[in-house]
């Protein structure tokens, strides 16, 4: 293999352009040799953006094009499988965007082609790479609070979710869309596996905004016991009037750790009595995890260079599915869920 990795980017989108920007602009590391996107406009202003040549609509014909060591997959979740399963099968590391795939059993699929082809399943949960989640996981480790006994994390986006995103049988959900962070996060940071959800949804503003999708929610919030005795819930909000909002807090037997801020930086500003104190916030997720990013990308290539392990595998990415499918699960038959339930044979065969 090249020096430089060489990476085939399989996605046009917003997801797909913050990699684009780490790829080119950030990582010396590192030649973006081709774009994949069926859709004809963004996938040549993305390339064009950012100085890409070789453009293909599909990752069939990438792979019979400009050589490349991996691919970056930020298509839609239900096209996940079947693009791993084709790039692992020609020998390609692959990054693939949160949701991992729609149900247990395609995630399995993942990772034993994974494990087949010898290569690479890295999953985007990027907060992982963010320096205050480290840090936060880091005293954790350390028994900075003592045993983890309830942990509380919100993502609440701003923008109304693509239309396919708002369908339960092509998306999962908000849970899954806006919400795979807040469960790998609490899997991660509870350092135990989730034993039983239980979600309630509603749904505030879809009929305003013309959402017809069966089962559509804007507002969610779910209940977790953790196998080691843990408790946490999850709350999320999508579209959200206020910004992007993300934060974490643990409390623990001797003490309580807060992660991420609802301001977008330290500064504050007070000009009168009537306006009061203006702070500015985070008007989108690649602004508050820019460098959580950078530095996930950073980690993904030097796993390629070397043939170490990921730190995020295909496994935290089927916890994650599996979560979301109990959620769902729960909010529709109005019961907990055991997460034994989603995570059996008879499930996975389906």
């Amino acid at each position: 293999m090249a020096e430089a990795v060489r990476v085939c980017l399989v996605g046009a989108g917003r997801a797909g352009q913050v990699h684009a920007d780490s790829l080119v602009n950030h990582i010396p590391g590192a030649r973006m040799v081709s774009l994949v996107d069926s859709r004809p406009e963004p996938r040549q202003s993305t390339a064009d953006k950012f100085g890409i040549e070789a453009r293909y609509a599909s990752l069939e014909e990438a792979l019979a094009g400009e050589p490349f060591d991996a691919v970056v997959l930020t298509t839609p979740t239900f096209t996940h499988r079947d693009l791993t399963l084709l790039a692992a099968q020609h020998g390609k590391h692959i990054l693939c965007e949160k949701p991992m795939a729609l149900d247990v059993a395609e995630c399995d699929d993942m990772i034993a082609a994974a494990a087949r082809g010898n290569v690479i399943l890295q999953i985007g949960f990027m907060r992982r790479f963010d320096p205050e989640f480290e840090a936060a996981a880091a005293r954790l480790g350390d028994g900075a609070i003592g045993q983890p006994m309830i942990i509380k994390s919100l993502t609440h986006g701003p923008g109304l979710p693509p239309e396919w995103a708002r369908d339960l049988r092509t998306s999962n959900g908000m849970f899954a869309e806006v919400n795979s962070h807040d469960w790998d996060c609490v899997r991660w940071l509870a350092g135990s596996n989730p034993k039983r959800v239980y979600a309630e949804v509603a749904n505030f503003k879809g009929e305003k905004r013309g959402i017809e999708a069966e089962h559509f929610y804007d507002c969610g919030l779910a209940e977790i016991r953790f196998e080691s005795g843990a408790i946490a819930s999850i709350s999320g909000v999508c579209p959200c009037e206020y910004g992007y909002d993300a934060r974490v807090e643990i409390i623990g037997e001797k003490g309580i750790l807060q992660v991420g801020d609802l301001r977008g930086q330290a500064v504050v500003v007070c000009t009168n009595r009537d306006e009061g104190i203006i702070s500015p916030i985070y008007r989108t997720w690649p602004q508050r995890f820019a460098e959580a990013y950078i530095r996930e990308m950073k980690h993904f290539l030097e796993c390629v260079r070397t043939g170490t392990p990921p730190r995020v595998t295909g496994d935290d990415g089927k916890w994650a599915v599996a979560s979301v499918l109990a959620a769902t699960r729960s909010f529709l038959e109005e019961r907990p869920v055991l997460l034994s339930e989603i995570m059996t044979p008879l499930e996975r065969a389906r």
